[in-house]
């Protein structure tokens, strides 16, 4: 039996279950047995004439069947099937990413550590340097303090915890967030110290936000963008997820 995640949306037609099992030795014959073990569940994966709705996304392992076999990818007791529904509004859902939300968690524990430590020791450079990191982390597709984060990983001081996310909204808050500290090198520079705090305290009021309450401001920014059909901007939120708001895991 392979074991099916089954996204927020659909659980209430799945008893409510999480994940579930399912026979058969390919995405169709799993997704079929699927159906037939909840019957509700069946308009929701598949159309009138008995083909998946072009809305619902299967992924083996993290691997979109889309890039495999399609529905007949072979599947077995090993493998896991998720199932990620797209929700109309914004811009195109496109398929989901594994992106490992340990890692955002240690990158705005080391920002806010960093902006306190340099008001602390009255270091503007500080405030400089971290910017220039978090917008060269965005250019890159990674964490501003990713070597932090693999550091802490490699002696078993934090574990991954991977999600189905979209990482566009996350680089675009680290972008935001490293223009702002930007503008505050400015002000300092200018002999404009308190407008290059205040700038800084921002940065460090969001990433706490991110961090102890799961709710990122530059992430919302993104999707609302996206919702206006700017260029550059076409993710919607995960499935059952509000704009902003950390996806469950």
């Amino acid at each position: 039996m392979t074991v099916v995640r089954i996204p927020t949306p659909l659980r209430p037609y799945a008893e409510n279950q999480k994940e579930v099992s399912a026979g058969g030795d390919t995405v169709a014959a799993a997704l079929e047995h699927l159906a037939a073990r909840f019957p509700a569940l069946r308009p929701h994966l598949f159309d009138g004439d008995g083909r998946l709705r072009s809305y619902v996304n299967v992924f083996v392992n993290d691997q979109d069947i889309r890039g495999l076999q399609g529905e007949a990818t072979p599947v077995s007791p090993t493998d896991r099937l998720m199932i990620v529904p797209s929700i109309a509004g914004g811009g195109e859902p496109g398929p989901l990413s594994r992106v490992d939300h340990a890692a955002l968690r240690t990158n705005q524990a080391v920002i806010i550590g960093s902006l306190i430590g340099a008001y602390v020791a009255d270091a503007p450079w500080l405030v400089l340097l971290v910017g220039l990191l978090m917008l060269r982390g965005s250019a890159r597709r990674s964490t501003a303090f990713a070597a932090v984060y693999a550091a802490l990983r490699n002696a078993s001081l934090l574990r991954p915890d991977v999600l189905s996310d979209h990482p566009e909204p996350h680089r675009f808050a680290q972008f935001v967030g490293g223009i702002v500290l930007t503008a505050s090198a400015v002000a300092f520079a200018a002999g404009a110290a308190t407008i290059g705090w205040i700038l800084s305290a921002v940065v460090v009021a969001l990433a706490a936000l991110n961090l102890f309450v799961g709710v990122c401001v530059g992430c919302a920014l993104y999707y609302w963008l996206a919702r206006l059909h700017l260029p550059g901007f076409s993710k919607s939120p995960p499935p059952g997820t509000r704009p902003g708001r950390r996806p469950a895991g």
